[in-house]
């Protein structure tokens, strides 16, 4: 048989959509919200922000998709080892220790918006205590990187969950 004709049996185009339909990454994000993570919100395609998920979430945002975790937490504000539970799950986990208000920096800002560029739209929870510091850090880029105005960037980081550290 030929290329051509292999290319042109219906069988082999439904084999092909079948694995290019697999392959693609859905994920549902009403039954991410369903979770009851605190603070969550869906501030760009496939990423999510948050304040600290439980194991039970945890474990359920890996059940649904979700191949990455970023956690802005320094060490001494857990008591258990986020990085072996989320690997345990099978999910990647990253870490930009942001040490409160202090923390909040251009550096980490742009850390965390290379690191998000660098996962390529994959499913990523974003995540500190609360989601303050995320929306922190995505407002510090907006206005450092992208050169929006003061409000929109403080705008733009409560859709990713500012509320309390706009100064």
């Amino acid at each position: 048989m030929s290329f051509f004709k292999l290319n042109k049996s219906p069988s082999i185009l439904f084999l092909l959509f079948f694995i290019v339909a697999c392959n693609a990454s859905t994920i549902d994000t009403k039954k991410i919200a369903q979770l009851g993570i605190k603070n969550f919100d869906t501030p760009a395609n496939n990423v999510f922000s948050s304040g600290q998920p439980t194991k039970k979430e945890l474990s359920s945002l890996a059940k649904l998709g979700v191949k990455h975790i970023v956690n802005l937490r320094p060490a001494q504000e857990q008591s258990w080892s986020e990085a072996d539970y989320v690997a345990s799950l099978g999910m990647q986990y990253h870490y930009i220790p942001v040490a409160g208000a202090l923390g909040i920096t251009v550096d980490n800002a742009a850390q965390l918006t290379e690191l998000l560029e660098t996962l390529k739209n994959e499913p990523t929870l974003v995540h500190c205590s609360s989601s303050n510091r995320v929306g922190a850090l995505v407002a510090i880029n907006a206005r450092a990187q992208d050169k929006n105005s003061i409000e929109q960037s403080i705008e733009k980081g409560r859709g990713w969950g500012l509320k309390g550290l706009e100064a």
